[in-house]
């Protein structure tokens, strides 16, 4: 038994060494002084990401608006049946005044035309702005811009956090992403608004590189606790997000109270310590061995300089591409399907979160309740994911979320209209349980990849996910159809999604990997070690 146990740790390359990081880690309690110093920073640029991700929710909401028709401008009632029309609708009716209220009569062939001019609900909003009547596509186009952007930034940022490091590249995007929402607060122009969300997209999202930091930074039995507390921010900051459009509707000063906290990121050059796993992997010992020190006087937690020499230091190829990587991925067997488990996981999550969050503005009730709530829904989720990932690791509760997000999704969808305690109630539950989803499938990624790869493989998993929220801002188009339609496209990927995952390791006892031999093992170490 020692001797096969000894095989099989030489064929996966532990060492000593490598486990030496961790014990040290694991000396620091998460709520000891110094991540007491680095959570506040973490938990701000994840709260700037909830508000930067969604907020074309309210900035470029749905505001009702009906044809400008001088028999129909002595009355302000609006008639359900004359609101949100489509290109198709504009084409082939008009709207005219009968018994004072505006409804939608149609013409004969010969008097078919559009109009010309339009009254909004909300003469001060986005889509009165840029004269949106009639093109709703093009307020949906927004969000889907931005997802677009983020799906290609993940693709170019990944990368480069592999490169640079995880600090440069919290700090750049971070201050981007700040320019880039001011700019569009000014804007006078569609098209350029819609250019400068796609830049922010792009170069202005500091959570991926902010959260590999976080679970870089900590010992691995509390990532499982790490984790939520990320989710639990972005929730927090969902909810500030409603309250600040409810308090500031109009759309220029909602984005700019939004944005110019994010300068504050500037001063993350200064405060901010980089991920100590990235620079040992980049061959800077000395300057991961400053930060323990620092960490450990902070902490008054004494480490031993003979124990900080043992830390292993194994250098990673600068040459490394996109392309190179996906290379290395490609031909293990193993982590090819791992990632094409991933990707699917990653696309029915983050269609989940947008899609529900993005509906949530659309059912009965106030808008601003609406969406708060279901932001807070992530809230205990976080609370309730501390304890699942302990208890019950990684690939279980991943299954189950989707199961019960579809389940719930799927049920909502049939509820007809009237009964607004009951929707709202199974959609709070769908929410809910995507976020424990969303939660243990970004943090599962982390754990799968080696870290010389890691923010790579998982910029690139979540890359394609971003198929997902791209289609999301598109199923509120479907809401002319059948109000059931996007619980419904959600539940049935949900269900799908729960059975691809069946084919995936666990990983909640295993240490980070740090080379593709170490992350092929993952899930089959301690099976190994019994042989």
């Amino acid at each position: 038994m020692t001797e096969a146990k000894e095989v099989f740790l030489e064929k996966v390359s532990i060492k000593e060494e490598d486990v030496v990081l961790e014990k040290i880690l694991s000396r620091f309690r998460l709520l000891g002084p110094y991540y007491l110093r680095l959570m506040p920073l973490l938990i701000f640029a994840c709260m700037s990401n909830a508000l930067y991700c969604m907020n074309y929710v309210f900035a470029a909401g749905i505001v009702d608006y009906r044809c400008k028709y001088p028999e129909c401008e002595h009355t302000t009632s609006w008639s359900p049946s004359a609101l949100n029309l489509t290109q198709d609708t504009c084409q082939k009716y008009q709207l005219t005044g009968i018994n004072g209220t505006c409804l939608v009569q149609a013409h004969n062939m010969s008097s078919i035309g559009r109009c010309g001019e339009f009254v909004y609900e909300d003469p001060n909003s986005f889509v009165a702005d840029f004269q949106l009547g009639c093109q709703d596509w093009k307020r949906a186009m927004v969000g889907t811009v931005h997802s677009i952007g983020y799906m290609f930034g993940l693709l170019l940022l990944g990368p480069i956090s592999d490169k640079v490091g995880r600090k440069k590249l919290i700090v750049f995007t971070g201050v981007t992403g700040a320019l880039m929402g001011l700019a569009r607060s000014v804007t006078v122009s569609y098209w350029t608004y819609v250019v400068f969300e796609l830049i922010e997209a792009m170069l202005g999202d500091a959570y991926s590189p902010n959260y590999m930091l976080g679970v870089e930074m900590v010992a691995k039995e509390n990532r499982a606790i790490f984790a939520p507390i990320m989710i639990g921010s972005m929730s927090v900051g969902g909810i500030l997000m409603a309250l600040i459009a409810w308090l500031i509707p109009y759309w220029r000063h909602f984005l700019r109270v939004i944005y110019a906290p994010a300068l504050i990121f500037i001063f993350y050059a200064f405060f901010l310590d980089e991920s100590v796993r990235w620079l040992l992997i980049k061959g800077r010992k000395k300057e991961a061995k400053n930060i323990l020190r620092k960490a450990a006087k902070i902490s008054n937690v004494y480490i031993e300089e003979s124990t900080l020499d043992k830390i292993d230091c194994r250098r990673a190829d600068d040459n490394d591409n996109l392309v190179t990587l996906l290379k290395t991925t490609v031909t293990s067997r193993t982590l090819l399907l791992r990632f094409l488990a991933c990707a699917c996981a990653w696309i029915t999550a983050t269609f989940n979160k947008y899609g529900l969050l993005i509906n949530s503005v659309s059912l009965e009730g106030n808008k601003y309740i609406n969406y708060a709530l279901t932001s807070f829904a992530d809230l205990p989720a976080s609370i309730l994911l501390m304890f699942i990932l302990i208890k019950f690791k990684r690939k279980v509760p991943l299954i189950f979320s989707f199961l019960l997000t579809g389940s719930f999704c799927i049920v909502q969808s049939f509820i007809p209209k009237g009964y607004p305690l009951i929707s709202t109630s199974l959609f709070f539950g769908g929410k809910f349980m995507s976020a424990i989803a969303s939660g243990t499938i970004y943090l599962y990624t982390t754990e799968l990849f080696p870290t010389y790869t890691r923010n790579t493989m998982h910029a690139l998993c979540s890359s394609i996910g971003r198929i997902g929220s791209i289609l999301a801002p598109q199923t509120t188009l479907l809401l002319h159809y059948w109000s059931g339609f996007p619980s419904l496209i959600i539940g049935g990927l949900s269900l799908t999604t729960a059975l691809v995952v069946t084919m995936m390791p666990d990983t909640a006892e295993d240490v980070l990997p740090d080379t593709v031999q170490q992350a092929e093992a993952l899930g089959t170490r301690r099976n190994g070690a019994k042989d």
